[in-house]
């Protein structure tokens, strides 16, 4: 899949997405319309929303600026690598670090 390019085809697409949404939400709430629901749901939305915005930005900006966010599935693999580098250093790098 080719990236976007036109600014009228990406607020095109943000558009869809906003309605997708709503309509899903409205959906749910009109099917089980209770106050506890709409917190839960809520809530849902705005933590989903804090995490991609940590994945986004928050990483690429503060965290480890070489990082260029290309998608969750990036963002995962960027993660597993991440924590397989955080280790710390080697034995031997210890070693040679104290003396």
């Amino acid at each position: 899949m080719r990236d976007l390019k036109s600014p009228a085809t990406i607020w095109i697409k943000g558009i869809l997405i906003l309605v997708i949404g709503v309509v899903a939400a409205v959906l749910l709430l009109v099917e089980v319309g209770t106050p506890k629901i709409a917190l839960l749901l809520g809530i849902t939305i705005w933590a989903f929303c804090r995490a991609y915005y940590f994945a986004f930005y928050v990483v690429e900006k503060y965290v480890d600026p070489g990082y260029r966010f290309s998608g969750l599935m990036s963002f995962l693999k960027y993660c597993l690598r991440s924590r397989h580098n955080r280790r710390g250093p080697k034995r031997e790098e210890n070693d040679r670090l104290e003396n």
